[in-house]
């Protein structure tokens, strides 16, 4: 066995024991908890798909930690290149599981973005946490934020690219509302390419884009290689916004409703060891660093995560509004109205033709009552309300209960 190997396995043991004292259950008591009569899960192994993202970080430590086989399961964490390819894995179920971003599984649901398939949502893996970057060229010529942004493509005309990374997804949203908010229609005013996560950096390095909305540590990443500067983050556009879903298909919730439960538990409280403490988000972000999962340095991770935030141009300050994967429970209910604002989104950028009944398809896609389960299984405190609301950045409301009016008040759209 090499000393590398060695190092790793001997780390993961102390994580593993850590974990079991974090959360009182014996090792010899882990494996029996869902093992009797009707609860226990139909499928115990599962392969969850993820994208090298800081946000994957629950579904990971949920399988290092053991937290999985508390609940009678084993997570196979599986690295994925795009979301396209999540998307296709788990539309063929190659995949059981994913991390995945909001928007793709509602676009899936209705058609669009890929086949046709019923989707489910079964918890919020995050909030907050994204970023859009500019080029490090556009920010010496005045173009640090949204409002510079604005002003440098009106006087000096030319065709913008900026990159999200899939068409429906949360990424996309995002860098339209910013955008939007502030005077720029993202579709008549530029070009928007998608381009995967881990490859954003390399493609501003050589110039394919101007700018890019990601997720965390690909904002770090462009600071910190120089490329790029943090124009603005995604809890300034929306603060606590939903950011990844733990995702799968609806067929697999109807033919395995005890083990989606289980690994939903299982990621809850792998999300709440996360949160519990500051040496617990520094061991995560040494452990999703490795190769095998993000494969970055780990200060790529471990700034923003803290909530210690700089803007690539001497601007520093401390975000209350960081990246969070639990907070006793308040990221990870799957409110209907999170899951109906991605609609009126994808409404507003002529992505959906129709205004569809944008309750019903949450209510069909957001599983609501097998999350319930999973929370009362980990102990995690639930929301009275299915419905939230928002302020977001440009002083616009959202709080679902008017979702034709809303997607069709917006003075920009497609």
């Amino acid at each position: 066995m090499t000393d590398l190997l060695k190092s790793s396995l001997s780390r993961r043991a102390v994580l593993q024991t850590a974990a079991v004292g974090a959360v009182g259950i014996s090792p010899a008591l882990r494996s029996v908890v869902y093992a009797a009569g009707s609860d226990a899960p139909e499928k115990t192994e599962v392969k969850i798909g993820f994208i090298p993202l800081t946000d994957c970080a629950s579904v990971v430590m949920a399988s290092v930690l053991g937290i999985d086989k508390k609940y009678g399961v084993k997570i196979i964490p599986s690295k994925e290149s795009s979301w396209a390819g999540v998307r296709d894995k788990l539309v063929t179920g190659e995949l059981d599981f994913a991390h995945v971003l909001y928007g793709l599984l509602y676009g899936v649901h209705l058609g669009v973005g890929g086949a046709k398939k019923d989707m489910a949502v079964l918890m919020t893996l995050s909030q907050n946490g994204q970023a859009i970057t500019l080029s490090k060229k556009l920010a010496d010529k005045g173009a640090a934020d949204g409002a510079g942004l604005a002003k440098l493509m009106a006087r000096e005309k030319r065709e913008y690219t900026f990159a999200q990374t899939f068409p429906t997804g949360t990424h996309a949203m995002w860098l339209y509302y910013w955008m939007a908010a502030n005077g720029i229609n993202p579709i008549k005013d530029a070009k928007v390419i998608t381009v995967p996560p881990p490859q954003m950096v390399a493609n501003m390095r050589v110039g394919n884009m101007d700018g890019f909305c990601v997720g965390e540590p690909w904002n770090h990443r462009a600071i910190i290689d120089g490329i790029g500067v943090t124009a603005a983050t995604t809890q300034d556009i929306w603060k606590d916004h939903p950011e990844k879903v733990l995702g799968t298909t609806g067929d697999f919730v109807k033919k395995y409703p005890n083990t989606a439960r289980a690994v939903t538990a299982a990621i809850l409280e792998a999300g709440r060891w996360i949160d519990a403490s500051l040496a617990n988000k520094n061991k995560m972000a040494e452990v999703i660093a490795e190769k095998s999962y993000v494969n970055t340095s780990v200060d790529a991770i471990n700034q923003r995560i803290l909530g210690r935030y700089q803007n690539g141009m001497g601007k520093t300050w401390d975000d209350p509004n960081y990246m969070k994967f639990y907070n006793d429970g308040a990221v990870n209910f799957p409110y209907l109205s999170d899951g109906m604002w991605f609609l009126t989104q994808q409404k507003r950028w002529g992505l959906l033709k129709d205004h569809p009944d944008y309750l019903a398809v949450a209510k069909q896609i957001n599983q609501i009552d097998l999350y319930k389960q999973a929370a009362a299984a980990s102990k995690t405190p639930v929301p009275k309300d299915v419905m939230r609301s928002a302020k977001l950045m440009d002083g616009v409301v959202w709080d679902g209960k008017d979702p034709k009016k809303y997607a069709d008040g917006f003075k920009i759209k497609a």
